[in-house]
């Protein structure tokens, strides 16, 4: 892990990037996300003190958008959708079996550090539901047997 100066330099240079931006806060915690992983808890205070928002204002961004993490995610990020057309054929079931068979709840990660599991509400692949999406693929009409399939292959 990089050292908070470290850290902080290249939150800089992110920052600077996008000066001149209009609306720069959601580019800067995408880049800032992209380049580490997560958004570290040391890039909070300089984008707050860049951008004039209060620690309160930033945190609420942060917290509110469930793409933007505090910690690395897994090396492999499943997303199950969560939409009421996915709900109805079964995604429920897909939800409670994946979490049983990863050990993790929502926003978790596999004591591994292989698997993040995440909500997403809609994948666009309402017709085909449930759906998922394994490593930026999107997978539609997944059972649990499909699910265990997936994971293997990601594993």
């Amino acid at each position: 892990m990089q050292d908070d100066a470290a850290t902080i330099g290249r939150v800089n240079e992110i920052i600077a990037a996008h000066r001149g931006a209009e609306g720069p806060l959601l580019p800067i915690l995408h880049d800032i996300q992209h380049s580490f992983g997560h958004v570290p808890q040391a890039a909070l205070p300089v984008i707050a003190e860049a951008l004039a928002l209060s620690r309160a204002e930033l945190h609420g961004v942060v917290t509110f958008y469930h793409d933007f993490r505090a910690a690395p995610a897994g090396r492999h990020v499943v997303k199950l959708c969560r939409a009421e057309s996915c709900q109805s054929v079964g995604a429920d079931r897909v939800a409670d079996h994946a979490r049983a068979k990863l050990g993790v709840d929502w926003h978790g990660t596999t004591a591994d550090g292989k698997v993040t599991l995440e909500p997403v509400f809609c994948l666009g692949l309402c017709a085909c539901g449930p759906s998922a999406m394994v490593d930026g693929r999107v997978v539609g009409r997944v059972d649990e047997a499909r699910f265990d399939a997936l994971l293997a292959e990601a594993r």
